[in-house]
């Protein structure tokens, strides 16, 4: 849903852009928002099918020689749409009047360069975010590989610091004022600290499966859409978690 509302407004930012920048070709904003509405699904397809096709598929997997042929045909393509968008304009906006067109806007090269622009200006847009995204995974493998070196689990319990084992952890409880961990040991380790902090110290082995539980997956003996067997013990998994439950553990 977030990303249909950025790339609905990155097009509107366009839109307004455009409509500028002609409206004084045109000197009429609104004969500027009209050729515009008319060069835009060009720049949409244009950008799309570069962007999420050509890049993807064929440069980022170093593909070079079909990506640098399929963008000649884009060029190609994009650029004789190009000329029925000056057609249209012609006919539409120019009254059949050629004098009534600048220049600019019968300038197929022109239009090219502006076409382009929008192109790979979503092209350096969507590298800032992969880039983003990028980081933001790396520090989250980081985070990860730390919990593991790390090994252990610490809680404050019966007003001293608990270390706990991440491999002796079965599974965490959370009743009410207090969190129940279920060890190896006969006595359960409890203490006051939130569920949902808990889940953060945890590595990836660890599972929530109901806004009460987590579970160490290494320790699920067996397990169905709706509850888990761990220690002996069944489990209830919420709606909320079992998609992500289920595709965990068949993995």
């Amino acid at each position: 849903m977030i990303s249909i509302r950025i790339h609905i407004i990155f097009w509107v930012v366009v839109t307004i852009l455009l409509t500028g920048i002609f409206g004084k070709v045109f000197e009429s904003f609104i004969l500027s928002f009209y050729f515009v509405a008319m060069l835009l699904p060009v720049a949409v397809g244009t950008s799309y099918f570069f962007n999420y096709f050509l890049v993807p598929r064929y440069l980022l997997k170093k593909r070079y020689k079909k990506f640098t042929l399929y963008f000649i045909y884009l060029l190609i393509i994009s650029t004789w749409l190009e000329m029925w968008v000056i057609t249209g304009s012609f006919v539409l906006l120019a009254d059949l009047n050629a004098d009534n067109l600048s220049p600019v806007v019968t300038n197929i090269f022109l239009l090219a360069i502006v076409l382009y622009f929008v192109v790979f200006l979503k092209a350096f847009l969507l590298l800032i975010k992969r880039s983003y995204a990028t980081q933001k995974k790396t520090k989250l493998l980081k985070s990860e590989k730390n919990k593991f070196l790390k090994g252990y689990l610490t809680v404050r319990a019966d007003r001293r610091q608990a270390k706990i084992l991440f491999e002796d952890i079965h599974y965490i409880e959370s009743m009410g004022d207090y969190v129940k961990v279920i060890t190896e040991s006969d006595e359960p380790v409890i203490t006051r600290e939130r569920i949902s902090h808990i889940i953060k110290e945890l590595p990836e082995t660890f599972l929530r499966i109901h806004r009460s539980f987590i579970v160490n997956s290494q320790k699920v003996a067996y397990f169905s859409k709706t509850e888990i067997e761990v220690n002996g013990t069944t489990l209830p998994i919420s709606r909320t978690y079992k998609n992500e439950v289920n595709n965990r553990l068949s993995q």
